[in-house]
């Protein structure tokens, strides 16, 4: 009588068993979703350093954020969506760094050039007080 009802105990965990096996390898199939919505904050954050002065303050930084996009653009072609995802994060990161120093290059150049506005301003005033 016992082995009748391990025996039924021993094929209840076989069962729960093959059921969880079974949930995970669905659940493990299904993968990553696609990074649609990363890929197009990415996007953004590209035109916003090309907008910047990417190409003339950061250019090193934006050929990267956007040779990132083509990458991950590729990777989502070929549904690898971890890498995709990956490469769309570090394109927005390389952009935006490329965005905020054309910002401030930009800065840097109008605070020179009212810098020197105010001196040849002040040789004017010099010279017309003597």
């Amino acid at each position: 009588m016992k082995n009748i009802h391990y025996s039924g105990k021993n094929q209840m965990m076989q069962k729960i068993c093959v059921t969880a096996a079974s949930a995970f390898l669905i659940f493990g199939c299904a993968g990553i979703p696609a990074p649609t919505e990363q890929m197009a904050v990415s996007k953004v954050a590209v035109t916003n350093a090309t907008s910047a002065g990417g190409n003339e303050f950061a250019p090193l930084l934006l050929k990267s954020a956007m040779d990132k996009m083509d990458a991950a653009e590729r990777a989502m072609t070929a549904e690898d969506y971890l890498q995709a995802r990956q490469l769309a994060e570090q394109a927005q990161v390389d952009a935006q760094l490329a965005a905020t120093t054309a910002r401030s290059a930009k800065a840097q150049k109008a605070a020179g050039a009212l810098q020197e506005d105010n001196r040849v301003l002040r040789q004017e005033i010099d010279r017309n007080a003597h």
